[in-house]
């Protein structure tokens, strides 16, 4: 009966996994269910909430506490969502992303490097941001018709911009994940960033590589704006309904745009690094582009910028930010009835040694992030489970318990953000997917687009969990953890004792 009662807690997670993968991989098409997570993720925290109240006996307050306590983990979120939105829509249409553009062809972009600079890019501005998805929504407008342009391989540009702005997203400092996932484990962010800093500017290097080594049998002309002239008219027909802001974009390239208009991406990254918030780095972008559009006249009345803005907000609120708080909602529930409680026991019994548990924990978090099809969910749901697996199986002093825990951190968000770009039903691939797809309808992107060329995620998740199981972690600076005999087991120190 007890094994009944497991199943049927954990049965919401079959339930969210399945509708989101029979929805999102086309190879399911002849099923012929098409829901929108907006659809399945409140279906699935419907049906959570029905199973806490049968298994657990809660009141409807009860459960409804529960849900709305795990979404107001995510408010800063939303408010940082929607300004990251209502800049990509001012960076395209006042001349920023056309500034980036023209400055990249005047230092001799072609089809061998335009993804490799694509990913760099990406990369640059997700850290000045702490957003990747705001990220992507700002560069893949620039760098798929900047890709066009040059006579690139566009899957492997959008694989590029998918990686790179999922790199700040996991090491930046003001990243949403990197701080809720560090919170979660008891870990000062900047010890989290010290810990993996080299490790992920490796992984960046060899992704990096990686890119410019599968475009070397691409076309080495260097690429000029004439070749917007090419697109057809029913893609301009298109453009103009779902994206206007990427008319203006490509009508700025081709007629030319001030280079100063670079200055506010180069202020976000500036005040980035510096350390100010958030909130006050996409702020400052939105000014910035709001001023020098009014000087090179690229912004016609303050109104037309506010209606920029405008456009981002809606775009992010009718359908990221409802479909977070959903998801949020959906883990508060199932975190409410212990529903993962029996494979935090399961690990317990299996592992033989603090490495065997480590490796758990990372498989735990990818395999979460899979069925809750949301890295932030994954984040809030799993990161507790590996928290208190560690603290309550691993014999340790404070300070390498503390490694450990800096190890967790990392797991929770590098295999949560980087682990969304390998699963076809994830919300960031139907997201990634969606944009790209709406501002370069040349293409008709699939989820395997994203993934194929992702090379920074690939390496991302493959080391990390290659180096924590072998050991080879500590080859890396800051990046190891502590081995036996310095941490152990309680149940193995337990066996120990009984055999003297």
């Amino acid at each position: 009966m007890i094994k009944v009662i497991a199943l049927l807690k954990f049965s919401p997670i079959f339930l969210l996994a399945g509708l989101m993968m029979v929805s999102n991989i086309e190879a399911f098409s002849f099923l012929g269910v098409d829901l929108d997570i907006l659809v399945i993720a409140p279906i699935a925290t419907v049906y959570a909430a029905i199973v806490a109240a049968i298994t657990e006996k809660y009141k409807l307050n009860e459960i409804v506490d529960a849900a709305v306590d795990n979404v107001k983990e995510m408010q800063l979120v939303f408010f940082i969502l929607m300004l990251a939105y209502a800049m990509a829509e001012a960076f395209m249409s006042t001349g920023v992303g056309a500034a980036i553009i023209n400055l990249a062809l005047g230092l001799g972009i072609t089809a061998k490097t335009v993804a490799v600079t694509a990913f760099i890019i990406s990369a640059i501005l997700s850290v000045a941001t702490g957003t990747s998805w705001g990220t992507f929504a700002a560069c893949a407008p620039i760098f798929l018709w900047l890709s066009h342009i040059v006579g690139g391989e566009v899957v492997i540009t959008i694989g590029a911009i998918a990686g790179g702005a999922c790199f700040g997203d996991n090491i930046g400092l003001i990243s949403d994940t990197t701080v809720v996932s560090s919170g979660i484990q008891g870990v000062e962010v900047i010890h989290r960033i010290r810990h993996q800093g080299v490790w992920s500017v490796i992984c960046l290097v060899l992704a990096a590589i990686l890119f410019f080594t599968v475009s070397l049998g691409l076309p080495g002309e260097v690429g000029t704006s004439d070749a917007i002239n090419q697109i057809p008219e029913e893609v301009w027909t298109t453009l103009a309904e779902e994206r206007p802001a990427a008319v203006d974009l490509l009508n700025q390239v081709k007629e030319g745009v001030p280079f100063y208009m670079i200055i506010p991406l180069i202020l976000v990254l500036g005040v980035a690094i510096k350390g100010i918030p958030t909130l006050a780095c996409l702020g400052l972008g939105l000014i910035s582009s709001y001023i020098l559009g009014l000087l090179a006249g690229t912004v016609e009345s303050t109104t037309a910028f506010l209606d920029l803005i405008y456009t981002g907000f809606e775009g992010a609120g009718s359908w990221v930010i409802v479909m977070m708080m959903w998801v949020g909602a959906f883990g508060g529930i199932m975190n409410k009835m212990n529903a993962f409680k029996p494979i935090s026991d399961l690990v317990s019994r299996m592992v033989r040694n603090v490495r065997q548990l480590m490796f758990a924990n990372g498989l735990l978090s990818i395999i979460g992030n899979a069925a809750l099809a949301d890295e932030m969910a994954q984040i809030v749901t799993i990161g507790p489970i590996i928290k208190d697996l560690t603290d309550e199986n691993v014999e340790a002093s404070e300070e390498d318990m503390y490694k450990l825990r800096l190890r967790n951190a990392t797991f929770s968000d590098a295999l949560g953000v980087f682990g969304s770009q390998l699963i076809p039903w994830h919300v960031y691939i139907a997201f990634f997917t969606g944009i790209a797809t709406a501002i370069y309808p040349l293409h008709e992107f699939v989820e395997f687009d994203i993934i194929k060329y992702n090379f920074m995620a690939i390496v991302a998740v493959v080391s990390i969990l290659l180096l924590t199981i072998t050991g080879l972690d500590r080859l890396i600076p800051l990046f190891g953890i502590p081995s036996e005999p310095k941490v152990q087991l309680k149940k193995n120190i337990k066996k120990s004792s009984k055999a003297e």
